[in-house]
């Protein structure tokens, strides 16, 4: 693993089963994949934290499809038509396998696909891997972030 796809991240984890958040949030934290997790309830509630001038910026979305209010698939068609939100990998971690669901998230532009119940090594493994080819490479809006910075 590279040094920089060790950093520890600041990821915001959209989730309507708090046992579940509990566990991801516990094993990113473990792991050092994370250097902070916010946890929402749903699309709604994400939206309105990253629309919201003072909220700084997550790294990484992770996201459930099946939530009240806004779902995943609802909340991802959002993000990734919001120029100021599209450039964010969002990872969907969901329990369905469905493929029908697995095509609507990659046609949505999710950066990857997890189901539960996850290994949670795999899991921590996926969201390193990203830092390399979405995280560190990422055109971000308004000169934000280490791709926007002269090199």
């Amino acid at each position: 693993m590279t040094e920089i796809s060790a950093r520890p991240r600041d990821i915001l984890l959209v989730e309507d089963d708090a046992a579940d958040a509990i566990l991801v949030e516990e094993a990113l934290r473990a792991r050092g994949a994370a250097r902070s997790v916010v946890w929402v309830q749903d699309g709604l509630a994400a939206l309105e934290l990253l629309r919201n001038p003072r909220t700084s910026r997550p790294d990484l979305i992770v996201v459930d499809l099946n939530m009240p209010r806004m779902n995943g698939r609802e909340l991802l068609e959002v993000l990734k038509a919001d120029e100021r939100l599209k450039s964010i990998p969002v990872v969907v971690l969901t329990t369905s396998d469905a493929p029908a669901d697995v095509s609507a998230a990659y046609q949505r532009h999710a950066n990857a696909y997890i189901t539960k119940p996850v290994n949670l090594d795999d899991f921590v493994r996926a969201v390193r891997s990203m830092d390399v080819f979405f995280l560190d490479t990422a055109v971000l809006p308004d000169g934000e972030g280490p791709a926007a910075e002269p090199g």
